[in-house]
C-alpha cells in the first residue's frame, strides 16, 4: 500500500480537503485506484452531534455514518464510496481503547498513548486503506488528511502513530504539507510562518517531500527560492496553489504544475497511458462550462442556517452540477426561513420585505433540511407561495415535512395541523416521530444511511427523471417521517405520494397533481450527487425553472457542445479557494406583490394557469 499524508500548518481552513480531494482525483484520472482517511482530532465520535452554524454540514455516508464535510469532497471530487470507518476521531480511538481494556486484551498492564493507542491508530489506517473502496479491488493509494493545524497537543498522538507508519513504508510514504505565505503592506510575501510550520512538522519526525504554498496571488520568486533553501526540498517538490474562481480549477492547476508525475516517480505506481486523452478532461470540461456565457436560472434556497453557507455545501454542490448539464448558470439566493414570518414584520420591516421580494423574484425553490422550529413558519409559508403560484418546487427532508403541513392547514383545512416535533399536542399530527427513535440519545439515532425508495406509480416525475428505475437507493437522516394514517386525505387532494419505503410505510416521495414541478424527499438526495452526475430531484427542479422539462423529457434536449478543453493553467480570482459566493447584496425594493403591512394577500389561492410565469 502506498500512502499521501496530507497536513496543514499556521492556520485552519486552508483548504486541506480539497488539496487531498485533488491529488486523489489527478491520481485516479491517471488510471490509480484511491481510498482515503480523515482524521478528526476532535473528541466526539463523529459530526453527527455538530451545529451546522458552527462546522458546516453533517455529511451522510452509506452506511450512515455521520461526518464530517471534507469526505463529501472526497466522494464527489474522486467519486468513490466511503464508509464512517474512513473517519477517524479521538473519540473514536479513546471508545476502541477503552472497549480493549475493559474486555483484558491489555492482560493487566498499564494503558498509555504510546505505544497502545499509537497502535489502534495504525491499525485502523491499515484496515482501511486496504479495504477495497470500489469493486473487489482494493486502492492502490491511501490519501491521510491530518485534521486540524500542525502542532495542536489535539493532533499530537496521531502524528506519532504517523511518523510510526512512515518508518516501515520509507518508500511507501509520501508527506504533503500545506501551508500558506502569508501577503503583508505592499503585498509582500512573508515566509516565516511558513518556514515555522514546517520546522513543527520536522521536530516531529513527518519531514514534507511535497510543500503546497497557498497564497492569495501568484507565489514571487523570491519567496520560492526561499522556501526551497530552507526545507531542503527540490524545485519540483514545490507547487503554489493560489486562490482562485472555482475549487475545480484546483486540480487542474497542481497538474499543470506536475504534481502528478512527481508522485507516480516518488511512490513508483503504474499507470494507464494517457496519450489518447487529455487526463483531466472532465476538469476542463467543468470549469469551461461553468465560465461560458450562459443563460441565468434564479434559485431560492429557504433555509435555517444560511449564516453559514457550509451548513447546505451538499445542496449548493448538487444545484451547480444540475445547472452545469442544462447549461445554465445558477443564481442562488440564500434567505433565512425566519425573515419570511409575518411576526418579524414590527422588529424588522427591511428584513421581511427584502426576503419575499427574492422568494417572488425566483424561478424555482428549494427548502432543503434541518431540525428544530425556528424558521418553520416561514418555510411552511415558502411551501404555501411554490404551491399556490406554480413556481417550481424541491423539498429536502424538512422540506417534505414542511410541504406537506402547509398541505394540510389549507387544502384540507385541518387548522393547527402540524408535527409533533414543533407541537406534541396538535390535534392534526401529520408529521410523527418514528418509533425506533431513542429520544434519550442524540447521537446516531436517526433513520440514517442508504435506503431502498420504491415507487409506486408510473406516470412519477421523479421516476421519469431517475430513468424510469422501479426504485432509488438514497441516503437519509431524519427522526420524523409523515404520519401514514392520514395519507388517504392527501392523496384524495392530489398531493401523491409516489414513492414509499420497501415495506410502503414510509412516505419518501412526494408529489403535487396540477403543478408543474412540486416535488419532496424525505431522504438526502445531494449526497449522492457529482459533478457529472447530477441528482434527478435537483435537475428536475432545474429543468422546471429553465422551462426545459418537457423537451427533456421527451428526448429532445441537446445540451450545448462544450467549446474544446483549453490547455492553458486557470486564471486566478479574489475568491479564497471556493466558488462565488452565492449572496447578492439585498435590495431595497418592496417585494412586488409580496406581503404588505403584514397582510398576507398575496398567498390566496390561484390556480395554475392563472400564476404561471410566461415566457
Amino acid at each position: 500500500m502506498k500512502y499521501i499524508l496530507v497536513t496543514g500548518g499556521v492556520i485552519s481552513g486552508l483548504g486541506k480537503g480539497i488539496i487531498a480531494s485533488s491529488i486523489g482525483a489527478i491520481l485516479k484520472s491517471r488510471g490509480i485506484r484511491v481510498t482515503c482517511i480523515k482524521i478528526d482530532p476532535y473528541l466526539n465520535i463523529d459530526a453527527g452531534t455538530f451545529s451546522p452554524c458552527e462546522h458546516g454540514e453533517v455529511f451522510v455516508l452509506d452506511d450512515g455514518g455521520e461526518v464530517d464535510l471534507d469526505l463529501g469532497n472526497y466522494e464527489r471530487f474522486m467519486d468513490v464510496t466511503l464508509t464512517r470507518n474512513n473517519n477517524i476521531t479521538s473519540g473514536k480511538i479513546n471508545e476502541l481503547v477503552k472497549t480493549k481494556e475493559r474486555r483484558g486484551d491489555y492482560l493487566g498492564t498499564t494503558v498509555q498513548t504510546i505505544p497502545d493507542a499509537i497502535d489502534v491508530i495504525r491499525g485502523w489506517v491499515e484496515k482501511v486503506a486496504n479495504t477495497p473502496t470500489e469493486g473487489s479491488e482494493k486502492a492502490d493509494v491511501c490519501i491521510i488528511e491530518l485534521g486540524g493545524t500542525i502542532g495542536d497537543i489535539e493532533n499530537t498522538s496521531f502524528a506519532e502513530a504517523l511518523k510510526d507508519l512512515q518508518w516501515d513504508n520509507k518508500r511507501n510514504m509520501c508527506h504533503v504539507h500545506v501551508t500558506p505565505i502569508i501577503a503583508e503592506f505592499g503585498n509582500e510575501q512573508k515566509t516565516k510562518p511558513a518556514q515555522g510550520s514546517c520546522r513543527k512538522v520536522m521536530e516531529l519526525g513527518l519531514p514534507p517531500k511535497v510543500l503546497i504554498l497557498r497564497t492569495i496571488e501568484p507565489l514571487c520568486e523570491s519567496a520560492r527560492k526561499k522556501m526551497l533553501r530552507y526545507c531542503r526540498v527540490n524545485p519540483q517538490q514545490v507547487y503554489n496553489v493560489p486562490n482562485v474562481r472555482l475549487i475545480y480549477q484546483v486540480p487542474l492547476l497542481m497538474q499543470s504544475q506536475g504534481i502528478d508525475e512527481f508522485l507516480i516517480k516518488r511512490l513508483n505506481l503504474e499507470t494507464v497511458d494517457v496519450t489518447a486523452h487529455h487526463p483531466m478532461a472532465m476538469w476542463k470540461e467543468l470549469v469551461d462550462r461553468h465560465d461560458r456565457p450562459l443563460n441565468e436560472v434564479r434559485i431560492v434556497l429557504v433555509g435555517k442556517y444560511t449564516e453559514m453557507l457550509d451548513a447546505y455545501l451538499s445542496v449548493i454542490k448538487a444545484l451547480q452540477y444540475a445547472s452545469l448539464a442544462i447549461n445554465r448558470r445558477l443564481n442562488l439566493k440564500c434567505i433565512n426561513a425566519s425573515d419570511l414570518e409575518p411576526a418579524t414584520l414590527k422588529e424588522d420591516q427591511e428584513r421581511y420585505h427584502t426576503a419575499w421580494k427574492e422568494v417572488t423574484e425566483s424561478s424555482g425553490m428549494i427548502v432543503p433540511g434541518g431540525f428544530g422550529d425556528r424558521g418553520t413558519e416561514g418555510k411552511i409559508l415558502a411551501c404555501k407561495w411554490a404551491r399556490t403560484n406554480n413556481l417550481p418546487f424541491l423539498g429536502v427532508c424538512l422540506g417534505l415535512q414542511c410541504a406537506v403541513i402547509e398541505f394540510a392547514r389549507n387544502v384540507l383545512n385541518w387548522q393547527g395541523a402540524n408535527s409533533t416535533e414543533f407541537d406534541a399536542a396538535t390535534k392534526h399530527p401529520v408529521v410523527i416521530e418514528m418509533p425506533e427513535h431513542n429520544q434519550g440519545q442524540m447521537g446516531g439515532t436517526m433513520r440514517l444511511g442508504k435506503r431502498k425508495t420504491k415507487f409506486t406509480t408510473e406516470t412519477s416525475i421523479l421516476r421519469r427523471l431517475y430513468n424510469k428505475q422501479e426504485f432509488v437507493e438514497e441516503r437519509h437522516r431524519h427522526r420524523y417521517e409523515v404520519n401514514p394514517d392520514m395519507v388517504s386525505a392527501f392523496e384524495k387532494k392530489g398531493m401523491k405520494f409516489t414513492g414509499r419505503s420497501e415495506d410502503g410505510e414510509r412516505m419518501e416521495i412526494m408529489e403535487l397533481e396540477g403543478h408543474q414541478y412540486y416535488v419532496a424527499v424525505q431522504f438526502h438526495p445531494e449526497f449522492t450527487s457529482r459533478p457529472t452526475k447530477p441528482s434527478p430531484p435537483f435537475l428536475g427542479l432545474l429543468l422546471a425553472a429553465s422551462n426545459m422539462m418537457r423537451p427533456y423529457l421527451d428526448g429532445d434536449f441537446q445540451p450545448t457542445p462544450l467549446m474544446p478543453p483549453s490547455e492553458e493553467a486557470p486564471k486566478n480570482g479574489p475568491v479564497n479557494g471556493t466558488e462565488d459566493h452565492p449572496l447578492m447584496p439585498p435590495s431595497e425594493e418592496a417585494p412586488k406583490n409580496g406581503p404588505v403591512n403584514g397582510t398576507e394577500d398575496h398567498m390566496k389561492d390561484s390556480t395554475p394557469e392563472q400564476s404561471v410565469k410566461s415566457d
